[in-house]
């Protein structure tokens, strides 16, 4: 299935969905130097992000997530890729800086259409995934 969205960050990578219905909060609730999700009562504590297609439905919280995103990259940590049904600032700069594929406002909602463990590929300079 190959779905239309919105380019934010070009790029191509593909890797396990790991899915999301909470938002992000990447400054406190995603621990930069293993990529590990530690917000309390998050759907995905406790879950890695590395070398995931992360997909949820935004980021929250401070500035500073940009800012560990990009050291989650430099950690060897992050995301292959991320897909938003709609980025904001924080989580769109985050990945830009760090050169992770980014799309959002896709055709139809990730959150719902997309399941942890399908294999995604994220095709950020023409905007479209594929998942398999």
């Amino acid at each position: 299935m190959k779905i239309s969205g919105h380019k934010i960050c070009r790029g191509t990578a593909t890797g396990p969905a790991l899915v999301s219905k909470d938002a992000i909060s990447f400054l406190g609730g995603v621990d930069p130097k293993t990529g590990i999700v530690i917000e309390k009562g998050h759907a995905l504590y406790g879950k890695n992000v590395k070398d995931t297609v992360l997909i949820f439905p935004g980021g929250k919280g401070s500035t500073v997530g940009s800012y560990v995103i990009y050291q989650l990259k430099k950690n060897g940590v992050a995301p292959a890729a991320m897909i938003n049904i709609r980025a904001e600032p924080i989580v769109a700069v985050g990945a830009i800086i760090s050169g992770i594929p980014m799309v959002d406002k896709l055709e139809k909602d990730p959150v719902e259409t997309i399941n942890d463990g399908d294999m995604v590929t994220v095709d950020g300079t023409d905007g479209t995934i594929e998942v398999t």
